[in-house]
């Protein structure tokens, strides 16, 4: 969706790796907007606020999944009510302040932008309409030659987003990577046959995201930055 690299040919590209993004917990640190916009979709629905920690390990899902997993007991137009107010709540709160990136973020995605054998994706379970309001908050559009997100592909672990991602850069799944916080990130990339490395500032715990399959898990930006580009160049960090 930026035009800093050039557009994808049909086919693999041979020589290039690509980089795939989860966004929320990963490149933002959207955890209060989230919470709170939670809040607001479980009063307008006139249930009792949920714990942050039952809020945290749903990010990344599609928001009617999302809900759906957090309120099993209830009924769909209950379910309907929370997303609605979620979503009402998130759009207000994005017209007042975006959230922000995490320390260290830019500096990864310059870096990783400036080499000529990397390409870099979005796969994220954010609506269209949330992921194109952050990219033109933050100025991110430069960074990625495609997106894909929850209004277009089945809720992650599900691989639909990854494949695309594949599909649009050319690349094959073996020359992949997904970066991402949560268990569903890690997931959905092993079910599209990528290889995933964790982050452990995001809503899982790292070691739920090793448990999951991921390659590693970095506890800063600067580990992270030595992770990624140790497996673009085949060696360890």
């Amino acid at each position: 969706m930026a035009d800093a690299k050039p557009d994808p040919t049909p086919g693999p590209t041979p020589g290039l790796k690509l980089v795939i993004w989860d966004v929320d917990g990963t490149l933002v640190d959207s955890a209060d907007m989230i919470m709170r916009s939670m809040a607001r979709g479980m009063a307008a629905a006139g249930l009792p606020e949920l714990p942050p920690a039952a809020v945290g390990s749903i990010v990344g899902l599609s928001l009617p999944v999302a809900v759906a997993t957090l309120l099993p007991g209830t009924d769909a137009p209950t379910q309907a009510a929370v997303v609605a107010g979620y979503r009402q709540s998130y759009h207000d709160d994005r017209t007042r302040a975006e959230s922000p990136l995490f320390a260290g973020a830019r500096e990864l995605l310059d870096r990783l932008a400036a080499r000529d054998d990397v390409l870099m994706a979005v796969a994220t379970g954010k609506s269209q309409r949330g992921l194109t309001a952050l990219i033109a908050a933050h100025d991110l559009g430069r960074y990625f030659v495609t997106s894909h997100c929850a209004d277009g592909h089945p809720s992650k672990p599900a691989p639909g987003m990854v494949l695309a991602c594949l599909s649009d850069a050319g690349v094959h799944a073996d020359r992949a990577l997904m970066v991402g916080d949560t268990t569903y990130d890690i997931t959905m990339a092993r079910n599209a046959g990528v290889a995933a490395i964790g982050v452990a500032w995001g809503h899982h715990p790292a070691e739920d995201l090793a448990a999951a399959g991921a390659l590693a898990v970095a506890r800063d930006f600067a580990e992270l930055t030595r992770l990624i580009e140790g497996w673009i160049e085949g060696t360890p960090a």
